[in-house]
């Protein structure tokens, strides 16, 4: 037989949501109703009738609460197998009841982590016996129903009034696999938590990495990959893990990947001027900095109009009309930004396909953790590049320094191309980037298609010349031989700035010098692969 009537319960949670609700539709079913602490008083100020859990086991509550369930009255009664002759006499010799039913969420650690409280608060919040009782069920789901999501208070519900206050094995089975999945995560965030917060280990010995599912996603990056967004516990501010989806289409695997690079950008320029990020298949194609947003956007368009076509923008200021105007005049797939005024809105919603995503904040360029990618039979995990560079950690090694512009542009270069594909060179002139080269083979390569970039938006804008000329141009890492620096020259820039550490840097400190160059090293690099 695989209905199991539910005639007793046991009910211990941390969050009361629908507490009330549900012990009265459990009580009008004339289950019995078992508690603990908080949860039997909330149940019982809702006007319902709850024994206590020490009741059941003869035992006070004590220590704290740290030892109540953790008994062989209440395991018992969990874990026995129904049709076990065995089993069955060990009940009646103990006088164990059987509980049919098990609802607990557990105490809330994550939160208590989030809100940056002390050690000692953070390890009561571990909780001990709620895993426990939601392992013991889980495991006897052949006879005992086990719920730890409020949000199944309806669905077990629909279930006992279908079942006529039973529950199915086929339902007790999904509970069972939702229940392991919410004890693995649990434990995967108090050991993430003791190993990078509480030990400080950035590579720890077992490595605990535990998702919540977002979202589906109609397919991967191609229409026959599947697809879904999973989100981490803790996850920064202002990214897309919290993102609310204002309007358009669903989004895609593309999307979310491209979105992540252009907010990831942008949020290096988060405490600056009005900044826009056009990004296209995760590298950037445009990005520019002005008084307002709307003149950075038209800036950053002019780096690469043919790219941005069916882009993904970010912008680091909440999106005005005038800017989603501008915006509107191109085909865009996603809009990204902190949040967007009425007019804004209003001029997105006449294109029903484009997604405005806001994220009431950009994330922090600055922090900490791990990135992770897999590969066959395994993963790779390394730091985030949280890397940054100032004025003050720039060495000159040309004849000529930077002017006060080639700097201030450098350095703007430099921020961009810390987000391009490697190869990576980024040229830059008053705040604005004038042409990107990604993911070439070879840096001189990357420098050519840049300058190409340049010169085909100038024959588009109808420019006297290419805005390479008198920008300052940026390397993700050392020039190994001069041919590269050389094809910055003959693009026109006047500055560059770039890691150095080659074994030819004489070579090319004295390419630069012949060619009037102002050069700068910065000592760290940027690979993106």
């Amino acid at each position: 037989m695989t209905d199991i009537a539910i005639k007793r319960a046991l009910l211990s949670v941390s969050d009361k949501s629908g507490l009330a609700e549900l012990g009265a539709t459990l009580a009008a079913h004339g289950v019995e109703l078992i508690s603990t602490g908080g949860t039997a008083k909330a149940l019982r100020d809702a006007g319902l009738t709850v024994r206590d859990i020490s009741e059941i086991t003869d035992f006070p509550e004590m220590m704290d609460g740290r030892v109540k369930t953790l008994h062989p009255m209440v395991h018992g009664g969990l874990l026995a197998v129904r049709d076990n002759a065995e089993h069955v006499a060990a009940m009646e010799t103990h006088g164990i009841g059987a509980i049919d039913l098990v609802v607990v969420n557990l105490y809330p650690f994550a939160a208590t982590v989030a809100k940056g409280a002390e050690r000692d608060e953070i390890i009561e919040n571990i909780d001990i016996g709620g895993p426990s009782m939601v392992r013991s069920a889980a495991k006897n789901h052949a006879f005992v129903a086990i719920v730890t999501d409020p949000a199944d208070y309806a669905t077990l519900t629909a279930e006992m009034e279908s079942s006529g206050g039973s529950t199915t094995l086929s339902f007790r089975r999904k509970l069972a696999a939702k229940a392991y999945a919410a004890t693995a995560e649990y434990d995967s965030m108090i050991a993430s938590w003791f190993a990078f917060a509480d030990q400080g280990e950035m590579y720890p010995e077992k490595l605990s990495v535990s998702f919540r599912k977002g979202q589906a996603l109609r397919y991967g990056e191609n229409p026959h990959q599947s697809a879904a967004l999973y989100l981490p516990a803790f996850a920064p501010d202002g990214s897309l893990a919290d993102h609310r989806q204002v309007q358009g289409k669903e989004l895609s695997f593309n999307n979310l990947n491209d979105a992540d690079a252009a907010l990831e950008l942008v949020a290096e320029f988060r405490d600056g001027p009005p900044t826009v990020v056009i990004v296209k298949h995760a590298n950037p194609c445009g990005v520019a900095s002005g008084d307002d947003l709307v003149s950075a956007y038209k800036a950053a368009l002019q780096c690469d109009s043919v790219s941005a076509f069916g882009g993904i923008i970010a912008v680091n200021r909440p999106l005005d009309g005038p800017t989603a105007e501008a915006i509107s005049d191109i085909f865009t797939e996603v809009v990204c930004a902190p949040d967007a005024d009425d007019a804004a809105k209003a001029v997105f919603a006449k294109k029903k396909n484009l997604r405005l995503i806001l994220t009431g904040d950009l994330p922090d360029p600055t922090r900490g953790g791990i990135a992770l990618r897999t590969i066959a039979g395994g993963a790779l995990v390394q730091s985030r590049d949280n890397g940054r560079i100032t004025r003050d950690d720039l060495k000159v090694v040309t004849k000529r320094a930077p002017t006060e512009q080639e700097l201030t542009d450098c350095l703007f270069a430099w921020t961009v191309g810390k987000h391009v594909k490697s190869n990576a060179i980024v040229y830059a002139k008053d705040g604005a980037t004038a042409g990107i080269g990604a993911g070439q083979m070879n840096r001189r390569d990357s420098a050519r298609i840049a300058a190409a970039k340049a010169r085909e938006a100038a024959e588009t804008y109808g420019w006297s010349e290419p805005r390479t000329v008198g920008s300052s141009v940026a390397s993700d890492a050392f020039f190994p031989f001069a041919d590269g620096l050389l094809a910055a020259v003959e693009a026109g820039a006047t500055a560059v700035i770039q890691p150095g550490g080659s074994m030819r840097d004489d070579e090319v400190i004295a390419a630069a010098d012949e060619a009037g160059l102002a050069m700068v090293f910065t000592g760290m690099r940027h690979f993106r692969h």
